[in-house]
């Protein structure tokens, strides 16, 4: 299949390029490097021998995404476009929702004048709110608690009623829990611009000596050591389950959603430890007060995918830590053109 990855320069974008040409598919991205690099898809291009074409353009530009398909014309979508910080998204909620939201509606729009019916929509386990009962399915109840989360949310249900009204359409809407690593190379991960949000790119970050500690955020949670337990999975496993997912949308119409996380909480303080020990590092953190919005638990019931995707995640911890601090040690300033 030919494959159009929007957003496919990010982080989980270029991870998939990689596994998607690795897997005999041809890749184009298309992406507003707003929080991206062309130089990933110039070391996927190294790492693979064969060319990802980048498009440099705007998910939500109809007429961008109407050139891309003329040109290159993709049998299928992997939809990863999109903001992505819960922080800003309660800050600027109405950028979230615009670009997000005219996003999804936009490729909606275009794919089918060009007889592509075919899309994988990256998700979020966000959306399932502030569910107490773990791990989460599928078919728990639904709900969030930003505008980020929300703007998953309502695309999740714009797919859906989509489909619902066209069924020759083909929609597998992907429910990610916490990516973290790196390619196995070094020669591609993750390149947060300004200081990280997320926890795995923060402690590489302490780790290399560009910020002198990390700051863990509550260690009061009803959990093993008090500090908040969450689902890490590696991003070359996602990258993977990305794979089984379109060639699972090809042969099917409708709409599936799946969990794509390991099934195994680990809390901040299991992550610090491991990363400690895996790369026989320190790691200096203090504790500090819980944030807003944060759950004690998160996990997912992977079951679904493993059994329609023939899926799982296959690294373990270890992997996720030693692979990031590759990635970081030969990338000290990430690519080195934000």
């Amino acid at each position: 299949m030919r494959v159009l990855l929007t957003g496919g320069a990010g982080y989980i974008g270029s991870h998939t390029a990689l596994c998607l040409l690795n897997a005999g598919h041809e890749v184009v991205a298309l992406d507003n490097l707003y929080n991206a690099s062309p130089e990933a898809l110039r070391r996927v291009e190294a790492l693979t021998g064969k060319k990802a074409p980048l498009v440099v353009g705007d998910c939500t530009d109809e007429a961008a995404v109407t050139a891309v398909f003329e040109q290159y014309r993709p049998d299928a979508v992997i939809h990863f476009a999109g903001l992505k910080a819960v922080g800003e998204s309660v800050a600027k909620p109405l950028d979230y929702y615009q670009n997000n939201l005219d996003a999804t509606m936009t490729l909606c729009r275009v794919m089918p004048r060009f007889g592509c019916r075919v899309l994988v929509f990256s998700s979020s386990a966000t959306v399932y709110g502030t569910n107490q009962e773990m791990p989460l399915r599928e078919d728990f109840p639904t709900g969030c608690t930003n505008p980020y989360g929300w703007t998953k949310w309502i695309s999740e249900r714009i797919l859906t009623d989509v489909a619902a009204a066209d069924s020759t359409r083909s929609f597998v809407l992907l429910r990610y829990f916490n990516p973290i690593g790196a390619h196995e190379s070094g020669r591609i991960g993750e390149d947060p611009a300004g200081i990280p949000n997320n926890l795995m790119p923060y402690i590489c970050q302490v780790a290399s000596g560009k910020l002198d500690h990390l700051r863990v955020f509550g260690n009061d949670y009803p959990t093993r050591d008090g500090t908040g337990e969450r689902d890490y999975i590696h991003v070359m496993d996602l990258a993977e389950g990305h794979l089984a997912a379109i060639e699972y949308a090809a042969e099917h119409t409708g709409v599936e959603i799946f969990n794509l996380g390991t099934g195994t909480p680990y809390s901040v303080l299991d992550i610090v430890h491991s990363f400690e020990k895996a790369n026989n590092l320190t790691i200096p953190y203090e504790i500090t007060p819980r944030r807003p919005g944060d759950i004690a638990v998160c996990y997912a019931d992977p079951a679904k995918a493993r059994e329609k995707l023939h899926w799982q995640a296959k690294r373990d911890m270890t992997a996720m830590c030693r692979d990031a601090w590759n990635w970081q040690k030969q990338n000290p300033q990430g690519f080195g053109d934000k």
